[in-house]
């Protein structure tokens, strides 16, 4: 039975292509069939039809692999969710914190698809319901890292209504909210000031941005829960909502967008079993030791120096 493998890369980037040049001659040298894929997804809410023609033949892959940084993990998720069918990244980009192994290992990544040495990681997303003012079906979507309102105009902030389970928590004006999966608390809710979560936490991040409020705290809550957040009608200006900052919907006053723990999680495979920790103080060059230690340790080999005396002090 023919192996196949789907490769997903930054095709104008000129360190894509020779990444991938190499990762077709590995693949087919052990054996798998290759496919290419360059089409920008970019799905647009309610468009299901055209996502499904896009998937076309992901299904009869063994892994998607990804050559490229975040945003072309990001694009290939669209490709994969709701199929089985995981994802490997090769990171070349910067940090890369969605990538499984960096472009030098490439050869050995391949030979590990080969022989089947990886394992399968599931990762949360969130799903995400969009209720316009006198629509009666709401839109549909969903996000691995985060669905962030914000508002359409730079010049005004937006007036938002936040509910949790459907019970009034707080509003506030704000540039607008972030709603993160754990995978995506390393990302713009991050940068935001919210927490990192580790991955196998199934609960869903709130990070308000620039909020005028006294009670404007990052907020987690759990897989049963759901977040509720409504432009509302006093608010000087309309939102736009982003799904992993590739799909746009526009939100006029008086849209709320529910935000809750996804039903189906997106797969990865991961070739390393080192803990996430590991991959957080790799990633984020962490200093593991702090500065007093570094410091003391100085001290310590400068004391251990000088009671040796100098290198020569035996000859006369």
């Amino acid at each position: 039975m023919t192996r196949r493998v789907l490769i997903v890369t930054h095709g104008g980037r000129p360190e894509a292509v020779a990444a991938l040049q190499e990762a077709v001659r590995e693949l087919e040298s052990a054996g798998f069939e290759v496919a290419l894929h360059d089409d920008d997804l970019a799905e647009s809410f309610g468009d299901h039809m055209a996502v499904a023609r896009a998937r076309e033949g992901v299904a009869e892959s063994e892994v998607v692999m990804v050559l490229g940084g975040d945003g072309t993990i990001l694009r290939a998720a669209e490709l994969t969710h709701g199929t089985d069918v995981p994802l490997l990244g090769v990171n070349l980009g910067h940090v890369g914190f969605l990538a499984e192994s960096e472009r030098e290992d490439l050869r050995a990544a391949v030979d590990r698809i080969a022989k089947r040495h990886y394992v399968v990681e599931e990762r949360g997303v969130v799903d995400v319901r969009v209720y316009l003012p006198g629509a009666s079906v709401p839109m549909q979507g969903w996000a691995l890292n985060e669905a962030t309102i914000e508002k359409a105009q730079r010049e005004r902030m937006i007036e938002v209504g936040i509910e949790v389970d459907g019970r009034p928590l707080s509003s506030f004006g704000c540039d607008g909210v972030v709603m993160s999966t754990a995978t995506g608390s390393t990302a713009h809710a991050f940068s935001a000031g919210g927490p990192v979560m580790w991955p196998d936490v199934d609960g869903v991040l709130l990070v308000p941005l620039s909020a005028h409020a006294l009670f404007a705290r990052p907020l987690v809550i759990g897989r049963r829960a759901a977040y509720r957040v409504t432009v509302l009608d006093r608010s000087p200006v309309p939102a736009v909502l982003t799904c992993d900052g590739r799909r746009r919907f526009d939100l006029p006053l008086g849209s709320t967008v529910e935000v809750r723990y996804g039903a189906q999680p997106l797969r990865f495979a991961r070739l390393s079993p080192a803990p996430f920790t590991d991959r957080l103080v790799s990633k984020f060059n962490l200093p593991v030791v702090g500065w007093r230690e570094a410091a003391d340790d100085a001290a310590a080999a400068a004391r251990a120096r000088a009671a040796t005396g100098p290198d020569d002090a035996s000859e006369v």
